[in-house]
């Protein structure tokens, strides 16, 4: 097994194509950067924000989703709203089940209250259906169901959703509508206008804004549901300020943003599963993707390998182990909301890959 490299080791590394992470690498609007800048010439990184967020930027988040009666809570990115998700109801919970390949971290965080986790193979399609989430699925559990998934890039159907949704409503479970990739998506459905009584919903600007070193995501819920989790925030000294000033900017420009950026991502996208084609080694799994990534199939005990080969090209992508302890080994995930240069350095390392027996 090789070894994956440190992100540490990897920043020390100018000039690498980061595909790697399911960020975005364009150059930003020009109105999230003077925001970044005000920010910092104010000096307001020496005050704390206030624990919810900024009334603005919670409003502009619930006014993207176009959940009319939610409300939203900013949080040190979308995973610290799911950490806390995870822990501050784990003694309510009788299980976390959840998907593989998916991603790892909320059934860690239920795991380490104790609270019994179940996974539902879902390689290579991407998708769980409610047939198989009822065969692990007990009352009162949780459902963390990642929409589009990472690392696949499948998205749900409507009808898909409303019946996981019966599901839930029948066993009085609650769901995580994990839809960081949303803005990626094409006939994306939010879960919590099907089940808003039940519905927390997380929300990133790591991915199609390209915040990610910010740290800074959102969860969304009807007042009565995400009061569960804000009468005792993780973080009750509110989120990065300059970050919630940088989002505030984003989401002002969002629709010719987003433009760009969703062009950019369908560009690389054809780039990389061009370059598989024609490589003769490799093919993606799920296409279209609704992430800003592709998972590509390599062959079993092949991914880390695969990965490593790409690296010394200066081509940063991430074995599939990393999400997937059933499947991981024989895909690898690459990023796409990138420059296109990267993706075209991609293309050039891919073609001189050996192919492994």
């Amino acid at each position: 097994m090789t070894a994956a490299p440190s992100f540490e080791d990897l920043l020390g590394r100018p000039g690498l194509a980061w595909m790697g992470q399911n960020t975005t690498h364009l150059e930003p609007p020009p109105e999230v950067t003077e925001a970044l800048l005000r920010s910092t010439r104010e000096r307001e990184f020496q005050l704390y924000a206030p624990a919810l967020g900024f009334s603005r930027l919670r409003e502009l988040i619930v006014r993207d989703l176009g959940l009319a009666g939610a409300d939203a809570w900013v949080t040190d990115g979308a995973v610290g709203g799911l950490h806390h998700i995870c822990t501050a109801l784990a003694t309510d919970l009788s299980r976390v089940v959840t998907t593989d390949p998916g991603w790892p971290w909320p059934g860690r965080f239920a795991g380490f209250s104790g609270t019994p986790v179940s996974t539902v193979d879902v390689y290579p399609a991407g998708k769980a259906t409610a047939a198989g989430f009822a065969e692990v699925i007990e009352p009162g559990s949780l459902i963390y169901l990642i929409d589009p998934l990472n690392p696949l890039g499948a998205r749900y159907d409507r009808a898909e959703l409303e019946a996981i949704v019966e599901l839930a409503r029948d066993t009085r479970s609650l769901i995580v509508h994990d839809c960081t990739y949303r803005h990626f998506a094409d006939g994306h459905t939010l879960v919590a206008g099907l089940y808003p009584e039940g519905t927390f919903t997380t929300y990133s600007f790591s991915k199609w804004l390209g915040l990610a070193g910010l740290r800074l995501g959102a969860v969304v819920a009807r007042p009565d549901l995400l009061a569960r989790l804000t009468k005792v925030p993780s973080n009750p000294l509110g989120a990065n300020i300059q970050a919630q000033r940088a989002a505030i900017a984003g989401l002002t420009v969002k629709e010719p943003w987003l433009e760009r950026v969703r062009a950019a991502n369908r560009r690389n996208q054809e780039i990389v599963r061009h370059a598989t084609e024609t490589s003769g080694f490799g093919s993606v799994l799920v296409w279209p993707s609704h992430g800003n990534f592709v998972a590509v199939e390599v062959g079993p005990g092949l991914a880390e390998a695969v990965c490593a080969a790409m690296l010394e090209h200066d081509v940063f992508i991430r074995p599939g182990t990393y999400q997937s302890p059933r499947s991981g080994d024989r895909f690898v995930k690459v990023s796409t909301s990138v420059p296109v240069e990267w993706a075209e350095r991609f293309a050039v390392a891919w073609a001189k890959l050996e192919v492994w027996p």
